[in-house]
């Protein structure tokens, strides 16, 4: 079982760029799955972009497609969000998840870190 701890969230105003980070703790970080979520006020919790365990396969949602770019470092334990270009409507909690599988549900979730996008 891992554990992750986002950081990297702020205030940034529209068309600018920020970088999560996703820290993970556990002996088998390096073979999970991870994403990245979002949870705007009012909402429900949204995919935003995944990867697979190795880095071989990303997946991003079609509102970031473009602007938002997901890597991971297993030897620093690490997946990063990278957002550029971004929109007010990108205002949300991101949460980071991961899950053993390629597939189905995430098992794992961080705290969440706020994100604010000002016009």
């Amino acid at each position: 079982q891992v554990q992750l701890t986002e950081s990297g969230g702020g205030l940034v105003q529209a068309g600018g760029s920020l970088r999560l980070s996703c820290a993970a703790s556990g002996r088998f970080y390096s073979t999970y799955n991870m994403g990245w979520f979002r949870q705007a006020p009012g909402k429900e919790r949204q995919f935003v972009c995944s990867i697979l365990w190795n880095g071989g396969s990303t997946d991003y949602a079609d509102s970031v497609k473009g602007r938002f770019t997901i890597s991971r470092d297993n030897a620093k334990n690490t997946v990063y969000l990278q957002m550029n270009n971004l929109k007010v409507e990108d205002t949300a909690i991101y949460y980071c998840a991961a899950r053993y599988s390629a597939y189905g549900s995430w098992t794992t979730w961080g705290q969440g870190t706020q994100v604010t996008v000002s016009s």
